[in-house]
């Protein structure tokens, strides 16, 4: 018996003096001495290869798959697993399924029904007489909830193993933390999950898929990536990026000074929304603050754009501002807020920023912080995690979503293979698996979970067979709320995060015929599937070609 594991240590490793245990390719099997013959393999790869069964006596076989996160991207993977009959478990923090969509349920995605759903989902939604929706019609993340991820949860396959309430503190391996290596592989997964009375379950997994998301970790106002100075003692009067400012929220806008801070499509949706609040609430002002010199990224093309809505958008921003119903601050860096003693008067914070003709403070009732999202990485520190430095994405996905080069038009097919980190069975999937590239696309996260859950069921060919339906322009989300714009003019950070292309991207091969949609507004696209082999940097025109490098800084925009 392995005093450590508690298991009945296999002949290989009760023999090992008389060499037996060689046949698993390691120095002595299954236990804490062990180590790889041959030192460029590991322990796990060194038994797989030698095939004699100390693999299996070492896996924690009978424990369930940990989903964490009931979104679209961690129901799709129950989907799948359940599909593939594989034991799992999803955690979810919020009370609800859909929680985090909840939250910003007045937004109107870009993607039409055809794109918002995944496949193994639909299978096990059909037969309860469950339809699609008008599948080319844009739905509310209050719609996505409740037409396809509450039902979803009701399905009898995922029903019982969906724990709502459950928020996951840490990922770690039972028995050991994130420096110990010999064993490590043998030993299971283990999710801490803390439920809302408090009470703490530690449950042991053969694998996590960690489809978390990165709604409620919101990017600092201040510079440099770090809060300003007095930030945390404004939090009342600081909102997030898709306040309901015409419904729930409309009390707090009304009548009253909002600052919005940010450039991509929450800070458009938050704006209009505003300047449409103005028309009818007295008093009511918007000021739009921007750290670069131009806002043309935001704008896009205007009439001449391509692609019929996002010129839309831009438009209607664009006059929003030059007929004064917003007033744009260019080249405005954050560096400090500060509260007025009277905190009931107008102007009620302070927002001290740098300006290239010095400081300059801009005074506001309410700030939006627009300024996009970064992972939780705290619940993954006993866990080992192979993270690029700049984007905290994946280290081999960081390549293909960097947002200095990409967009979401511009990230070709990924799947298992490049998720994988050195801790076996340890995924990030869905908007997570992006750090903080702004650059995800739902259909982009069912794939990735379709991919993981056919390899965690020994289906090598399948999960390496990456494959994407889309628009030849790609799916971003929008929101826009006014009425002179086409259909899904404009999206929120939790489709494509960045603004639609103002340039032409060169197609794949796969890509052939005329444009037929765009990602502000489809005009009956037509899908494209791309594979895995895709050039790197070849994908979706949905986004600006070279990302942040592709930027251009005309004052005039």
């Amino acid at each position: 018996m392995n005093d450590e594991t508690g298991r009945p240590e296999p002949a290989a490793s009760r023999n090992a003096s008389t060499g037996a245990s060689s046949c698993c390719g390691v120095s002595a099997c299954c236990t804490d001495a062990e180590q790889s013959v041959n030192p460029d393999v590991t322990v796990q790869q060194a038994k797989t290869d030698a095939g004699c069964g100390c693999v299996e006596a070492g896996t924690p076989d009978g424990l369930p798959v940990v989903v964490i996160g009931a979104g679209p991207v961690g129901l799709a993977a129950a989907a799948h697993l359940a599909e593939r009959d594989q034991d799992f478990l999803v955690l979810e923090a919020g009370g609800e399924v859909g929680a985090a969509i909840s939250e910003w349920g007045h937004v109107r995605l870009f993607s039409p029904w055809r794109y918002d759903t995944d496949a193994a989902a639909r299978r096990l939604l059909e037969p309860t007489g469950w339809r699609l929706p008008d599948p080319e019609a844009l739905p509310t993340g209050a719609e996505l909830v409740r037409d396809y991820l509450a039902p979803l949860a009701r399905v009898p396959a995922l029903a019982d193993r969906i724990r709502t309430g459950t928020r996951v503190a840490a990922v770690t391996r039972q028995g050991v933390d994130v420096t110990r290596t010999v064993g490590r592989e043998e030993r299971p997964l283990l999710v801490r999950a803390v439920g809302l009375d408090g009470a703490v379950d530690d449950v042991a997994a053969r694998a996590v898929i960690d489809a978390s998301g990165t709604w409620g970790r919101g990017n600092p106002l201040g510079h440099s990536g770090l809060p300003a100075p007095g930030e945390d003692q404004a939090a009342a009067h600081i909102t997030g990026p898709l306040p309901d400012v015409l419904g729930r929220d409309r009390a707090r806008f009304a009548g009253r000074h909002t600052l919005v801070v940010g450039m991509g499509h929450s800070a458009a949706n938050t704006l209009l929304a505003l300047a449409g609040l103005a028309k009818n609430e007295q008093g009511t002002r918007i000021t739009w603050a921007v750290r670069g010199a131009s806002v043309a990224r935001l704008y896009g093309g205007g009439d001449a754009d391509g692609l019929p809505a996002r010129g839309a958008l831009g438009t209607r921003l664009k006059a929003a501002v030059d007929n004064g119903e917003i007033d744009l601050v260019r080249d405005f860096t954050i560096t400090g807020l500060a509260m007025r003693d009277d905190r009931a008067s107008a102007g009620a914070v302070q927002v001290t920023g740098q300006t290239s003709d010095g400081s300059r403070v801009l005074p506001a009732d309410i700030v939006v912080a627009a300024t996009g999202f970064r992972p939780d990485l705290d619940m993954l520190r006993e866990v080992r995690v192979d993270l690029d430095p700049a984007t905290e994405a994946p280290a081999k996905l960081a390549p293909m979503i960097d947002p200095n080069f990409h967009s979401c038009g511009t990230v070709p097919p990924h799947g298992e293979r490049d998720l994988a980190h050195p801790e076996p069975g340890f995924y990030l999937a869905g908007m997570k698996s992006y750090g903080r590239a702004p650059t995800f696309l739902m259909a982009t996260g069912y794939e990735q979970v379709r991919s993981i859950v056919a390899a965690l069921a020994g289906d090598r060919e399948a999960a390496d067979s990456v494959q994407l339906d889309l628009p030849e322009t790609g799916v971003c989300s929008t929101s826009l709320v006014t009425e002179d714009l086409l259909p899904g003019a404009a999206d929120q950070d939790g489709g494509c995060g960045t603004s639609c292309s103002t340039e032409a991207t060169p197609a794949p091969a796969a890509q052939s015929g005329s444009v037929g949609g765009s990602c502000c507004g489809p005009a009956a696209p037509e899908p494209v599937s791309i594979g895995v082999g895709a050039p790197a940097g070849l994908g979706f025109a949905t986004g600006r070609v070279h990302g942040y490098s592709g930027e251009s800084g005309h004052g005039d925009a």
